[in-house]
């Protein structure tokens, strides 16, 4: 299942396993998983915490002899993050997140996210043609997410690049020990910068995420060390990864549709409505996995405890029990549902974030360079299964 041609344009393939069956076994996930590829099933996966568990990060990161000898520090610092907790930590930590993703504290970055995207686009030689990923998807949401988190963005460029390690290891159907090692060397870099920020913040609190997580372990809502290191590494990571390829899909899908483009220039008041379409049509998140909780039926097929779960979110965005005409592109569609962002009690924590920086962005392009085209006919996709993005999207006006 999984080859360039998957990598590349994945919704045949997802468009068979729905027509086959609502559930499948596949050697090709983490050594076993079941796949699931329909939007109800996938979206009653996510809000069933109680037989569905997020916690699997130890099957995965310690995977043999080898692997629990030397990625125990990988797996202590993983294993915390919120992504993958149940209740009732998860609801702890997500509380105290939930402070830093307040509406009000978002619409004060508004205009910050504006005079930043205009100084990317100012930059670029639109006439000549310029690499959108490059240029304004790949530095604008690590930015953001940075000026939200208290970061410098001067220190950004360590960030992406531990980012990628991460997502390598995370999007690998199979992870290598190799890829594990450079995860968790980047996870670790990250915490330790982060240990330094605390520090900092001690110090001289500010009007920021890691101030705001300060508080809360004040208050006893969160605890020192490992556990709040893990939170801000995460967040900066999949505040920026997810992002990225939001702008990069959503706006390669409008480029080789002209007359979606060309509608959304006639009514710009779309945009919110667009960016939701874009979404489904090609999700930056492609696939989350759970843990059965307990043993149980599912289709007709016996599920055992600690077997693994594949929901996938891109076959479910296209399911046409949920969507009519799921694989066409309409910017107009008003079809419920996303599962984009997930569902349930981890719902995307940065889903108002997300779109609030897409909307700015696409905004400033229909205004700025309404001709935008593509300069390639076949774009260059990253060749991760679950962070589907894109390497390159060159452009010219």
């Amino acid at each position: 299942m999984i080859d360039a041609a998957f990598l590349a344009d994945p919704y045949p393939s997802y468009a068979k396993l729905r027509e086959v069956g609502p559930i499948h076994w596949s050697d090709e996930f983490f050594g076993g998983a079941w796949l699931l590829p329909r939007h109800a099933d996938v979206e009653a996966v996510l809000r069933d915490p109680a037989r569905f568990s997020a916690q699997r990060t130890g099957g995965w990161v310690m995977s043999d002899d080898t692997a629990r000898r030397e990625l125990g520090r990988f797996q202590q610092v993983f294993a915390r993050a919120m992504l993958f907790l149940d209740e009732p930590h998860h609801a702890r930590i997500r509380a105290v997140l939930n402070a830093g993703f307040r509406g009000d504290a978002l619409r004060r970055l508004v205009p910050v996210i504006e005079q930043r995207v205009d100084d990317l686009l100012d930059a670029v030689d639109a006439d000549a043609g310029f690499d959108f990923m490059e240029k304004v998807a790949r530095p604008l949401p690590a930015e953001v997410m940075a000026l939200l988190m208290g970061v410098p963005i001067s220190d950004l460029g360590d960030f992406i690049a531990w980012s990628d390690d991460l997502a390598a290891f995370i999007g690998a159907t199979k992870p290598d020990l190799d890829e594990a090692r450079r995860a968790q060397a980047s996870l670790l870099a990250m915490c330790s910068y982060f240990a330094g920020l605390v520090e900092q913040r001690r110090r001289a609190p500010g009007d920021d995420l890691v101030s705001s997580l300060l508080r809360a372990e004040r208050d006893g809502h969160i605890r020192a060390g490992v556990e709040l290191l893990a939170q801000c590494a995460m967040l900066l990571f999949a505040g920026h990864e997810t992002t990225r390829n939001l702008l990069g899909n959503g706006l390669h899908a409008l480029l080789r549709h002209p007359a979606q483009w060309r509608r959304l220039q006639q009514e710009p008041t779309l945009v919110p409505a667009a960016l939701r379409e874009l979404l489904r049509y090609d999700s930056p998140v492609q696939y989350t996995g759970r843990r059965v909780s307990t043993d149980l039926e599912l289709h007709g097929r016996r599920l055992r405890r600690g077997d693994l779960v594949i929901a996938l979110i891109g076959s479910a965005n296209r399911d046409p029990a949920r969507y009519p005409e799921p694989d066409r592109l309409d910017i107009g569609r008003t079809a419920s549902g996303l599962l984009a962002f997930g569902a349930g009690p981890h719902v995307c924590i940065g889903a108002a974030f997300s779109l609030m920086e897409a909307e700015v962005v696409f905004g400033k392009l229909l205004k700025r360079f309404p001709g935008l085209s593509m300069c390639e006919a076949t774009p260059r996709w990253s060749g991760n299964a679950a962070y589907r993005g894109l390497v390159a999207l060159p452009l010219r006006r």
